[in-house]
């Protein structure tokens, strides 16, 4: 098993730029896939971002590609999310997710396919 904890969430103005970081606990951190996921009021559950165990590979859907930026330390446990140019649109829960992979170069872009989540950190982004 693996505990998540987000942090770095905020309020900003748009074009600011923010740093979630996402600490998991155990030993095998290095053995998850990552996903970044955000969910604003009234809507789904929407994939921000994820990255492989190897580290060497990401996705992203449109509305963030270009601004967005995925990266893991796995000697620190740690998967980040850097989020440049900020828009009021992507005010949001961010939660962190992880799923023990055998895959080192996959990672999913589905919520279901995701087994332990983060308790999720604000952004908030103002006009």
């Amino acid at each position: 098993q693996v505990q998540l904890v987000e942090s770095g969430g905020g309020l900003v103005q748009a074009g600011g730029s923010l740093r979630l970081s996402c600490a998991a606990s155990g030993r095998t951190f290095s053995s998850y896939a990552m996903g970044w996921f955000r969910q604003a009021p009234g809507k789904e559950r929407e994939f921000v971002a994820n990255i492989a165990r190897s580290g060497r590979s990401t996705s992203y859907p449109d509305s963030v590609k270009g601004r967005f930026t995925i990266s893991r330390d796995n000697a620190k446990n740690t998967v980040y999310l850097q989020m440049n140019s900020l828009k009021p649109e992507d005010t949001a829960v961010y939660y962190c997710a992880a799923v023990q992979s055998a895959y080192a170069w996959y990672a999913p872009s589905t919520s279901s396919e995701y087994d332990y989540w983060g308790q999720g950190t604000q952004v908030t982004v103002s006009s």
